[in-house]
C-alpha cells in the first residue's frame, strides 16, 4: 500500500515538473515574440491585412535669382488598381472601360487587374478630362489618385542645367539629379484594411499619411541673360553650320553662373525626342542599345563634360603667370621671326612674323613665339605650379554632374621642352570651357579663384530660406596687381588686337581669341577647328564674364575673332544694358559711331599691298595661317568686298595655302594602353610601348612633325 502511494505522489511530481517546464516554455516564447520580436511581427501582420498606396511628395520648385519659375510639379493623376478588389468575371469588362477611357492596350490592362498582388498602377499622368470619366464610371477596385509631374514651362530653356527627371520624379540629369534630395521631399501613404484576398474592409479606418513638399532650389541663373545667351548661340549655331556651341556667362566677383546654354539642346518634358526633325527620323530606326548611346550623347553638357584644346584663350593664362612671377613686364620687348626652332620637336611657327614688339603688343598679335618665350621664362616649374592654381587638371565642383578633370601633364617630370612650348599657347592640355571662364573671371575679381555657384540658396513652400550657400573663394591664384594688368592687357586685344569684333562703344571690353585645330582619330584634323573668345566687361570694373565656344563651325569661317567674338559682343551688349551699367563714350567713340568705311575687295591682291591698303582706310585685319609672307596671295575676306563697317573694324584674311599637309603627333600623355594604341593604329604609325599603366612620355614628342616610318617609343608607369 505504501509503495502504491509512493509510486502515485511520483508520478504526479513528473506530471507537475513537465507543466511547468511547459509554461515556463511557453512564457519564454512568449515573451520572445512579444519583446524581442513584437515590432517585426506586428509590422507583418499589418502588411497582411493592409495595403498602402504611395502619395508623392510635390516636387520643389526651381527658380532663377529672381523667381521666375523655371521648373515645377503640376497636377496630374495616376490610375491604380485593386485586383482583390475586382471579382474575375468583372476584370473583361473593367479592362474594356479602362482601354476605351485611356486609349490603351486592353490586354495589357487585363493582365494587370488578374495579377495576385495588392496593388497595381495602370497608368500615370492621364488627362484631367480621363480623369473625370473614369470617376464616372464607379469602377470597382479602380482609384484615381492625384499625383504630380515635373514641368518645364519654357521648355528646351536652360534644359543643360534644369535637366530633367524619370517617369517617377527622380531627377536624373542637370540641378533635377545635384539636388534631388532636397526637391523630392518625403511621401506619405494611403493605407486601407483588407482581408486576405486584398479586398477593402468595410468600417476599417483608412488612414492618410501626408506627404511632406521637397524645398525649392533658388540658382544664381538670371532668366534674361540666359534669353540673350540662347538667342545668340542659336543664330551661332545656325549660320556657322557648327557641331555645338557653348555659351557660359560667369559674374565674375562672386563666381555665380548667369547663363549657361548648349546648342543643340533638348526639351525636358520629353528628354528622348531630338527637336531635329531629321535626327528623329534617324532615331527611329535604331536598335535600343544604339538609341540609348545617343540618348546620353544628347544629354552631355558640353560646358563641363567635353574636353578641348583651348588654343589661344590659354595664353592668358601663361601670361598671368609670367606677369605675377615678374618674369615679364607689359613693356618687355619680343621678338617674332615667324619660326622658332631651337626647341626638339619644333619647329615653333606664328600665323606670321611680327618682328619687334611689346608684351602687349604680342597679345594683341597673337604671337605664339613671345609667349612661348614667356613660358620658357617661366620654366616647367612655375609653369605647372600655376596649371594648378588656376585650376585646370581638377573639377571645379559646379553643381552639375559629369564633370570633367580635364588633362593637364601629372607632374614636373611629365613636361618635355617641346611641351612646355606648346602648352603656351593652349595646345597639349585638354580644358573644359568651365574651367577657363572660371580660370579668366579671376582677372576681374583682383585674382580670386571662385568656386562656380548654380544654387543661392533653399526655400520651403513659405519661402522661408532653410540653407544658403554663400560665395566660396578657392584660392588666391594672383595679386591685384597682375589682375589689374591683365584687365589692360585683355582690353587692349579688343581695341587694338584681333578681337576687335568684340568692341562695344561706350563699353571697355577686355577679351582674347583663339582659333585651335582639333584632334579627330589622334592627329590634328584639317579643316575642324574650335572657335572661341573669353571677355570681362566693362575692363575697369567687370560686371560680367563671358565665354563662347563654336565647335567644328561649317559655314567658310572658324577664326575666333570672326564668329566667336560677335557672340560675345551681342550678348555683353544686351546683358549690360539689362544690368543698366551707363555707357562711357570717349570723344574718339562719338566720332567713329557716325564714320561709315566700305570694305575694299582684297581678292588676289598680295597681303602686304592688302594690309597697307586696310591700313589707309582706317581699318585692321588679322589672319591666322601659319606661313604668312609679304607675298603672300588673298584668296578670300570676311566680311566680303563692299560691307559698311564702322572705324578700325577688322578683317578676316584668308590667304592660299600650301597643299602639302602634315601630321603631327597627338598629346598622349595621361591616356591608358588601350586609348594611346588606338590612336596610333587609327595613324596607321609604327609604336614601341614600354612598360604598362599610363602614358608618361613619348619620343616623338606632341606637335612634331613626322614622316611615314617613323617609330614612336611611348613610355608608361603605374600609378597608383
Amino acid at each position: 500500500m505504501k509503495k502504491t502511494k509512493f509510486s502515485a505522489k511520483k508520478r504526479i511530481s513528473f506530471v507537475f515538473v513537465i507543466i511547468l517546464m511547459t509554461v515556463f516554455s511557453l512564457v519564454i516564447r512568449l515573451g520572445y515574440l512579444q519583446i524581442v520580436r513584437g515590432e517585426e511581427l506586428k509590422k507583418g501582420a499589418i502588411e497582411q491585412w493592409t495595403k498602402g498606396i504611395e502619395i508623392k511628395s510635390k516636387r520643389g520648385i526651381i527658380y532663377d535669382r529672381k523667381g521666375q519659375k523655371l521648373a515645377l510639379s503640376i497636377s496630374a493623376s495616376t490610375v491604380w488598381a485593386n485586383p482583390g478588389d475586382i471579382k474575375n468575371k468583372e476584370a473583361k469588362k473593367t479592362a474594356e472601360e479602362i482601354a476605351r477611357v485611356l486609349e490603351i492596350d486592353q490586354n495589357e490592362i487585363y493582365e494587370k487587374l488578374t495579377k495576385d498582388t495588392r496593388t497595381e498602377r495602370i497608368k500615370q499622368w492621364i488627362t484631367r478630362e480621363e480623369a473625370l470619366e473614369l470617376r464616372e464610371l464607379n469602377l470597382p477596385g479602380i482609384q484615381i489618385v492625384d499625383d504630380n509631374r515635373r514641368y518645364y514651362p519654357y521648355e528646351n530653356f536652360a534644359s543643360y542645367i534644369l535637366g530633367f527627371t524619370d517617369i517617377d520624379n527622380i531627377g536624373l540629369y542637370g540641378i533635377e539629379k545635384t539636388y534631388n534630395d532636397y526637391l523630392a521631399g518625403t511621401s506619405g501613404k494611403w493605407i486601407k484594411t483588407t482581408d486576405a484576398p486584398g479586398r477593402q474592409l468595410p468600417f476599417d479606418g483608412e488612414k492618410i499619411y501626408d506627404p511632406a513638399d521637397g524645398l525649392s532650389v533658388v540658382l544664381t541663373l538670371d532668366e534674361t541673360i540666359q534669353h540673350f545667351a540662347e538667342e545668340a548661340a542659336e543664330q551661332a549655331y545656325l549660320e556657322n553650320n557648327a557641331k555645338n556651341v557653348s555659351v557660359i556667362v560667369m559674374e565674375p566677383k562672386t563666381g555665380d553662373i548667369l547663363a549657361m546654354v548648349n546648342k543643340p539642346d533638348y526639351n525636358p518634358n520629353d528628354p528622348r525626342t531630338p527637336l531635329d526633325d531629321e535626327k528623329k527620323k534617324q532615331w527611329e530606326a535604331l536598335p535600343i542599345e544604339e538609341l540609348q548611346e545617343e540618348w546620353f550623347d544628347y544629354w552631355r553638357n558640353f560646358a563641363i563634360n567635353d574636353i578641348y584644346e583651348p588654343g589661344s584663350t590659354f595664353k592668358l593664362i601663361t601670361a598671368a603667370a609670367a606677369l605675377e612671377e615678374n618674369k615679364i613686364r607689359p613693356e618687355t620687348n619680343f621678338y617674332c621671326s615667324g619660326t622658332l626652332g631651337d626647341i626638339a620637336g619644333g619647329p615653333i611657327k606664328c600665323p606670321r612674323a611680327h618682328h619687334d614688339q611689346t608684351f602687349v603688343e604680342a597679345m594683341n598679335n597673337s604671337c605664339n613665339i613671345a609667349l612661348v618665350n614667356a613660358g620658357r621664362g617661366l620654366g616647367k616649374s612655375l609653369f605647372h605650379k600655376y596649371l594648378r592654381a588656376f585650376g585646370f587638371g581638377e573639377r571645379t565642383n559646379i553643381a552639375l554632374n559629369g564633370e570633367q578633370r580635364g588633362i593637364i601633364p601629372n607632374s614636373v617630370e611629365n613636361i618635355k621642352d617641346i611641351n612646355l612650348a606648346t602648352m603656351s599657347y593652349g595646345y597639349t592640355v585638354a580644358i573644359t570651357p568651365i574651367q577657363l571662364i572660371t580660370a579668366v573671371s579671376s582677372f576681374g575679381n583682383g585674382g580670386n579663384l571662385m568656386e562656380p555657384r548654380l544654387v543661392k540658396e533653399l526655400v520651403n513652400e513659405d519661402g522661408i530660406v532653410k540653407e544658403k550657400f554663400d560665395p566660396l573663394v578657392k584660392r588666391k591664384v594672383v595679386s591685384e596687381k597682375t589682375a589689374s594688368e591683365m584687365l589692360m592687357i585683355m582690353e587692349n586685344v579688343v581695341s587694338e588686337g584681333t578681337g576687335s569684333n568684340a568692341y562695344l562703344p561706350g563699353f571697355r571690353v577686355g577679351g582674347k581669341t583663339g582659333t585651335a585645330q582639333k584632334i579627330v582619330d589622334g592627329r590634328y584634323s584639317k579643316g575642324k577647328y574650335i572657335a572661341s573668345f573669353v571677355a570681362l566687361a566693362p575692363a575697369d570694373d567687370p560686371e560680367l564674364a563671358i565665354l563662347v565656344v563654336i565647335d567644328e563651325p561649317g559655314g567658310g569661317q572658324y577664326y575666333g575673332g570672326t564668329i566667336a567674338a560677335p557672340v560675345a559682343r551681342t550678348i555683353l551688349e544686351d546683358s549690360l544694358k539689362y544690368l543698366e551699367v551707363e555707357p562711357q563714350f570717349t570723344e574718339e567713340e562719338k566720332e567713329d559711331i557716325n564714320e561709315i568705311i566700305t570694305v575694299p575687295d582684297l581678292r588676289n591682291m598680295k597681303i602686304g599691298e592688302a594690309g597697307k591698303l586696310l591700313s589707309d582706310l582706317g581699318l585692321r585685319y588679322t589672319t591666322e595661317y601659319v606661313q604668312v609672307t609679304d607675298d603672300s596671295i588673298v584668296v578670300n575676306q570676311y566680311p566680303e568686298p563692299y560691307t559698311e563697317l564702322g572705324k578700325r573694324s577688322i578683317i578676316d584674311i584668308y590667304l592660299k595655302q600650301n597643299e602639302e599637309t602634315e601630321a603631327k603627333i597627338p598629346y598622349l600623355v595621361g591616356k591608358t594602353k588601350e586609348e594611346a594604341i588606338e590612336t596610333l593604329e587609327t595613324m596607321n604609325l609604327s609604336y614601341e610601348l614600354i612598360g604598362e599603366g599610363e602614358v608618361v612620355n613619348q619620343n616623338p614628342l606632341p606637335g612634331e612633325v613626322i614622316n611615314e616610318g617613323t617609330k614612336i617609343m611611348v613610355e608608361f608607369e603605374v600609378r597608383e
